[in-house]
């Protein structure tokens, strides 16, 4: 997935730039509702992403993360291989403040309208309750409570995903995927951060994690027996894997250079600030980056399998194959000298490529 320069590219230059097949610009001022459906892809199946709500500071803002994190759905599905395509929902505002049951349903007349072309789940900002009020007018959602006969929560089988991942990232590095006396920093004490503390404090990792939130920091770590660190000194500890799980872009020019780690693999969308540049520096570096688009795919599993009606089994089954994908992803880096996030951008557009061949012979 190149990067972008979005700052003044035009709008229909970005669409053909990113290859995005639709966006849709919704607004409701009746109730406030002001949102981008992003569709990127659906050569293989219906474009399936969250919706997230965030306080941007610019509409140029969430188009581009509605851009980037639907184009990254289209990747994560694919190398996953699943049926789907990519797509994401932006909804401008303070969640905590402007969100309402009457906004929600708003934003799923918008995607009633869509025809099934975008189905929606919960992300960062919105909850099983907030699609709950999205399915109240439309069918094309995913991740209702278990109640409602959907699958519920799917921030523990994110963190397994990333779990996975980890454990396959740390066999290439160092031979063998056991992670006890292992050293791991966690940035970002979510619902899908917490859960891999979780994960990794029960195999006896060593475990650092960093919030804003400093109460739920101090929570968290006496919880689970991490130890916490202030989140402007996460750079400054060693540690063999730093696994971002807040906000993307993390991974950057200032920040490679402080790096201490042998292992980036975390949940946050996003995390090389520029992908070309920044894929290339982890790699010369020898810093083994896990995709994130890879490795965080478990909420996007959930979501599939609610859609499929698979079993609690077959949904764990195909969320630990996390590992064997992440595997493939780092031998075709290491057989043909390339940075990681292009090894799997390889095997995810060769796919596509594929289903595409197979569908234009109908």
């Amino acid at each position: 997935m190149p990067s972008t320069d979005n700052t003044s590219t035009p709008v229909f230059n970005l669409l053909n730039a990113l290859g995005h097949q639709k966006v849709v610009f919704c607004n409701d001022p009746d109730t406030g509702l002001k949102a981008i459906i992003a569709i990127h892809n659906t050569t293989l199946g219906p474009a399936l992403g969250g919706t997230r709500m965030w306080t941007y500071k610019s509409e140029q803002d969430a188009l581009t993360d509605a851009l980037r994190l639907s184009k990254s759905m289209t990747y994560k599905a694919a190398i996953n291989g699943l049926n789907l395509g990519g797509g994401s929902a932006v909804i401008m505002g303070d969640p905590r403040r402007d969100k309402t049951e009457a906004m929600m349903r708003r934003l799923g007349r918008f995607i009633k309208n869509l025809n099934g072309e975008y189905i929606t789940a919960e992300d960062m900002g919105t909850n099983t309750r907030d699609m709950e009020y999205i399915r109240m007018e439309t069918e094309h959602v995913t991740g209702v409570p278990e109640t409602i006969g959907g699958s519920g929560d799917p921030t523990p089988i994110a963190a397994k995903g990333v779990f996975m991942g980890i454990k396959a990232s740390v066999k290439e590095m160092f031979g063998t995927d056991t992670l006890a006396g292992r050293s791991v920093i966690v940035q970002g004490i979510g619902h899908v951060g917490e859960n891999l503390v979780k994960l990794l404090r029960e195999e006896n990792t060593k475990v650092y994690v960093s919030d804003i939130n400093e109460e739920r920091l101090v929570q968290v770590a006496k919880k689970y027996g991490a130890e916490a660190i202030a989140n402007n000194t996460i750079f400054d500890v060693p540690a063999d894997i730093y696994a971002p799980c807040a906000l993307g872009a993390t991974i950057n020019s200032r920040t490679i250079d402080k790096l201490q780690c042998a292992i980036i693999a975390g949940s946050a969308n996003n995390q090389l600030e520029d992908e070309n540049i920044h894929g290339h520096m982890l790699l010369e570096k020898g810093i083994l980056y896990a995709p994130d688009y890879v490795i965080n795919a478990g909420g996007l599993i959930n979501c599939y399998s609610e859609l499929m009606g698979f079993s609690k089994k077959r949904t764990l089954q195909l969320t630990e194959n996390i590992y064997n994908a992440t595997r493939n992803i780092l031998k075709l880096s290491k057989a043909e000298n390339i940075s990681t996030i292009e090894a799997a951008n390889k095997i995810a557009e060769k796919r596509i490529s594929d289903i595409k061949k197979v569908k234009s012979s109908y």
